[in-house]
């Protein structure tokens, strides 16, 4: 849903991009908004990877997982809309400092079944993403079987898996808050301030 909300077409197989670590930002922390930019949020479930590998297949492939996180994949989309329609990377869009808010580690016994997961976020008091993550386009299985197929995954990298509906602006002076939920129980909440970059 979150595909056709932006108007994407449906992709028959994974997509993937790179975030610099140095976009991490803990909580409870600032999120920085560039000026000029139109940030989004996007609340997903990272994977932490627990083990080196590659060509690992699907069958295989939450054996190599640690744990999880509550991560939000920031975005300024009018940044991202001029590198698509130049076919150019993302990286610009992703990378600014600020834009991978994440939360602390869940080991994976916490999580037995990483598709029943609920994930949330709340901009300036309002909920704006409330969804689970059995509406992957991509399962994890198939995301860490497609990407270490192209890259070897080492213990410690961080796989963002996707986004409910609903994704929408980040304002200098918004309170952001989201949380991940297994079972109806909260694993993880992190809250952020956005403020105008320096």
């Amino acid at each position: 849903e979150h595909a056709k909300e932006l108007g994407n077409a449906v992709p028959t197989s994974p997509f993937f991009f790179l975030k610099p670590t140095s976009s991490y930002v803990t909580s409870p922390g600032k999120i920085e908004i560039p000026q000029g930019c139109v940030v989004h949020h996007e609340v997903e479930l990272g994977v932490v990877i627990g083990k080196t590998g590659r060509d690992i297949s699907a069958a295989s492939a939450l054996d190599y997982v640690a744990g999880y996180a509550l991560a939000l994949d920031l975005t300024a989309r009018n940044l991202q809309d001029e590198a698509k329609k130049k076919g150019l990377p993302w990286s610009a869009a992703k990378g600014f400092d600020t834009f991978t808010p994440i939360g602390p580690f869940i080991p994976a016994d916490q999580v037995p079944d990483p598709h029943n997961v609920r994930l949330w976020i709340e901009v300036a008091g309002q909920i704006k993403q409330n969804g689970t993550t059995d509406t992957m386009i991509f399962q994890i299985p198939q995301l860490i079987e497609h990407v270490s197929r192209i890259m070897t995954l080492e213990e410690g990298d961080l796989l963002l898996t996707g986004t409910p509906k609903g994704v929408g602006p980040v304002r200098p002076g918004d309170s952001v808050v989201a949380g991940l939920e297994y079972q109806g129980k909260e694993l993880s909440r992190i809250e952020f301030e956005a403020v105008d970059r320096g």
